[in-house]
């Protein structure tokens, strides 16, 4: 059986380029693909539909720039 790929809230705020506050947010959106375990430390998700939704509904964001 194939596992699935997971997110949790840390790769989500790197997926999207927010902090894990807006992170919070961003999965209390209706349409936001439900979790597929919420377990006592943190919460995950199904990559594939995370990947499907992101590709639906956030525009891509520049990655922060770093000052030198």
């Amino acid at each position: 059986m194939k596992r699935p790929r997971l997110y949790g809230p840390g790769e989500l705020a790197a997926l999207f380029n927010v902090s894990r506050q807006r992170v919070l947010q961003i999965t209390r959106r209706p349409g936001f693909p439900e979790p597929l375990a919420r377990l006592i430390g943190t919460t995950v998700w199904d990559a594939d539909e995370v990947d499907e939704w992101a590709r639906r509904h956030r525009p891509p964001r520049p990655p922060a720039e770093d000052d030198e």
